[in-house]
């Protein structure tokens, strides 16, 4: 009874959003990487949005796996 009520617990903890935020977080990545390996001209504006969004999107993925699934 003990194990089912354990089992219970950890699948609330999962939200299909959390996919998405993961999702968001490798695009953002990626636009990065593309942004920096831009050739002709960089657009400085938008590495330093980028990177900022980033930054802010890892903190939420790690607040996300590693305080809420994790606990």
């Amino acid at each position: 009874m003990f194990l089912a009520e354990q089992a219970a617990n950890t699948l609330t903890k999962f939200d299909p959003m959390d996919i998405m935020m993961l999702l968001f977080t490798i695009v953002i990545f990626i636009g990065l990487v593309r942004l920096i390996m831009a050739r002709p001209k960089k657009n400085v504006f938008a590495i330093g949005f980028t990177a900022v969004s980033l930054a802010v999107f890892l903190f939420a993925n790690y607040v996300m796996i590693f305080k809420v699934w994790l606990q």
